[in-house]
């Protein structure tokens, strides 16, 4: 895996366009994301850390997630917010990751997720495989901007109660459950 510094160059950013700003999250796509945890079973996953840009929308998302996991009783270590730009994202990288969360659940601007993604694979133990996230996170620029391997792994919620999944740079999209099967 290529892991460039953190700090993507104003020009490398601006190459990709406006980014889109997060949009306000669904039931469907909590609920979705609420589910891609609780049905990972090795191992299962019972505490996280939840990271978020500070942008109402991913903030909402953040408290939305973080208050559906611990009434399902589950464990809560740390809320982790960020600016959508940073010097180093050193701090909250670590902020993320230190207590040893089983997962990380993030509600991010593109920009600013993939600055800290492309700092957490530098500087911490994190694993995108115990990374989950609503649907900002999925944007092909944000994939693109954090380089070569860095988000492989990451997967989350669609606003339709859909899933994705990275994989080679690439998002690959499922649609939601049948109604027969969401039972």
């Amino acid at each position: 895996m290529n892991v460039r510094s953190p700090l993507i160059p104003t020009p490398e950013a601006a190459a990709h366009g406006p980014l889109p700003a997060p949009a306000p999250h669904t039931a469907a796509e909590l609920a979705a994301l609420l589910r891609l945890l609780t049905e990972h079973r090795r191992p299962p996953l019972h505490s996280v850390t939840i990271g978020h840009s500070r942008d109402d929308a991913s903030r909402a998302a953040a408290t939305a997630f973080a208050d559906a996991w611990r009434a399902a009783g589950r464990t809560v270590l740390a809320v982790v917010d960020w600016p959508e730009q940073a010097a180093s994202w050193l701090r909250p990288a670590h902020r993320l990751t230190d207590p040893g969360p089983d997962a990380l659940v993030i509600a991010a601007a593109p920009l600013g997720w993939a600055q800290l993604a492309r700092r957490l694979a530098r500087s911490t133990p994190w694993r995108p495989e115990r990374t989950f996230g609503f649907a900002s996170l999925a944007e092909p620029a944000a994939t693109a901007l954090a380089g070569p391997g860095v988000l492989d792994g990451v997967r989350g919620a669609g606003p339709d109660g859909g899933t994705w999944r990275i994989d080679h740079g690439w998002t690959d999209s499922f649609p939601p459950p049948a109604p027969d099967d969401a039972a």
